[in-house]
């Protein structure tokens, strides 16, 4: 079982499955939420449980997707497409030992012209 949490603490969460494909996602909306790229691993939303959820705020950022933060720190903790049964966790957010790597990198035609993506990972501009 794999937990994590926001930067306060108040919201917490446990996932009770397995930890799906990861990647590091590039577009112009991460990058201006996280401040950087974000990486995020897939769980089945069935297996996501909890815990200080008065504490979490979501964003609509588009008709298919809201992203979820603590609205205490500000910690961007899940990128949720509302139409499907998974949901992205930041690997940030994720206690050590994860178990996991990042196997792709998303969006990279919206990358920022400040660094370059050089870890031999496969790369899809959308």
């Amino acid at each position: 079982m794999n937990k994590g949490s926001c930067l306060c603490g108040k919201v917490s969460f446990k996932i009770k499955g397995p930890l799906g494909d990861s990647d590091a996602c590039h577009c112009s909306q991460c990058r201006k939420q996280s401040g950087h790229y974000w990486a995020s691993v897939d769980v089945r939303k069935q297996d996501l449980e909890l815990s200080g959820e008065e504490h979490l705020s979501w964003y609509q950022s588009s008709e298919k997707v809201r992203r979820g933060f603590c609205s205490t720190c500000g910690s961007f903790l899940f990128w949720d497409p509302i139409f499907k049964d998974r949901i992205g966790v930041a690997m940030g957010a994720l206690d050590s030992p994860t178990g996991t790597k990042l196997t792709m990198h998303i969006f990279t035609a919206d990358k920022g012209d400040y660094y370059s993506i050089d870890d031999g990972l496969p790369q899809n501009l959308q």
